[in-house]
């Protein structure tokens, strides 16, 4: 296997669903060994936002519902089933999960793609809370929130894979 495609096997899937990000950081020459988490962190951020309008939306339209049907059904990738178990959204009441698909579906009606939000460090309520806060925004500040908050799930992924640096 050649560096790139080491690369882009590791680190593919740090942005959800979007190898693209990684094999554009790799091709434009924005990697440099020792790899660290911050390193690699700015080098696919920068690509993120190079991205066109409809490049960044398909990565976030690639990010599942929170406590949503993926999650139910088993099918999410390992990276969200671990930060939704952690968040404890593995384990609502029938009322929590039909408040978060209340949600979900407003707010995917809205804006157009799921809510995102990086749920290390929060709870069940720490979400709705922010989930109630954010459905009120307008399209362009929701955008630029769930960019941010997908540049900072990319950070905790990176995190647990790399050394700082």
């Amino acid at each position: 296997m050649s560096a790139r495609e080491d690369f882009i096997v590791r680190f593919g899937g740090v942005f959800e669903h979007s190898a693209f990000i990684a094999e554009r950081a790799y091709d434009r020459g924005l990697i440099f060994v020792p790899l660290t988490a911050r390193g690699v962190h700015q080098a696919m951020v920068s690509v993120f936002r190079e991205a066109s309008q409809e490049e960044r939306l398909g990565v976030l339209r690639a990010h599942p519902d929170l406590a949503g049907k993926l999650a139910i059904a088993g099918d999410l990738t390992e990276d969200s089933r671990q930060e939704q178990a952690g968040a404890g959204l593995d384990r609502l009441s029938p009322q929590e999960h039909a408040r978060f698909t209340e949600l979900n579906t407003a707010y995917t009606e809205k804006f157009g793609f799921p809510f995102i939000i990086a749920v290390k460090g929060l709870d069940k309520d720490d979400i709705l809370g922010a989930f109630e806060r954010r459905i009120g925004n307008s399209l362009e500040e929701e955008f630029e929130t769930a960019c941010a908050q997908v540049e900072r799930i990319a950070s905790l992924r990176l995190a647990a894979l790399l050394p700082e640096g």
